[in-house]
């Protein structure tokens, strides 16, 4: 569980190489630049297997590098422990919360409030769509499509919780 006093919030995709590890440096980004980073514990996981230990997509990483916002993350699988360790886990798409759904059945009182991301995103877009699996130039005009839906939806994340738990500077980081 999280400190007392720090919140905590776990970014879900199917393999944490694209949409989770980008939504975990923007959210990261924007809670350090309203000096609140130290009251957060921010990360990301996937619903699969695959990708254990891979740096995210290298599409990702230039996009996030265009935006001025660096990673270190390793791909890594969502444990039994999450759903009691995040009071949020907000995922991309409805398999991934089919999956963590069915996964948190399996861990006793779980305390996570479990959510689509994009349930956030004032446009209504409900679904993050995984960009890893486009042609080259295609899955770099999707990769800036999702970094466009996580900003809406992260920007969204970012205002609920400053009102509902701690009065903090906006914050804006232009992703067009």
């Amino acid at each position: 569980m999280a400190a007392t006093g720090t919140k905590s919030v776990l970014f879900v995709c199917l393999g944490n190489i694209c949409r989770s590890p980008i939504a975990e440096a923007v959210f990261r980004k924007m809670a350090t630049d309203g000096g609140i980073v130290d009251q957060w514990i921010i990360d990301s996981g996937a619903t699969s297997d695959w990708n254990l230990g891979s740096l995210p997509d290298a599409r990702g990483l230039a996009c996030l590098r265009k935006h001025g916002i660096d990673t270190d993350h390793r791909a890594r699988q969502v444990t039994k422990e999450d759903f009691m360790s995040f009071e949020h886990i907000l995922c991309m798409d409805e398999s991934n919360l089919s999956d963590l759904k069915r996964k948190s059945k399996s861990v006793k009182d779980y305390t996570a409030k479990i959510e689509l991301l994009g349930s956030y995103d004032p446009q209504k877009q409900l679904i993050i769509q995984d960009p890893y699996y486009g042609p080259k130039v295609i899955g770099q005009l999707t990769q800036r499509e999702v970094m466009k839906t996580l900003k809406r939806s992260m920007s969204s994340v970012y205002d609920a919780a400053k009102l509902s738990w701690r009065r903090t500077p906006n914050i804006y980081i232009d992703m067009s």
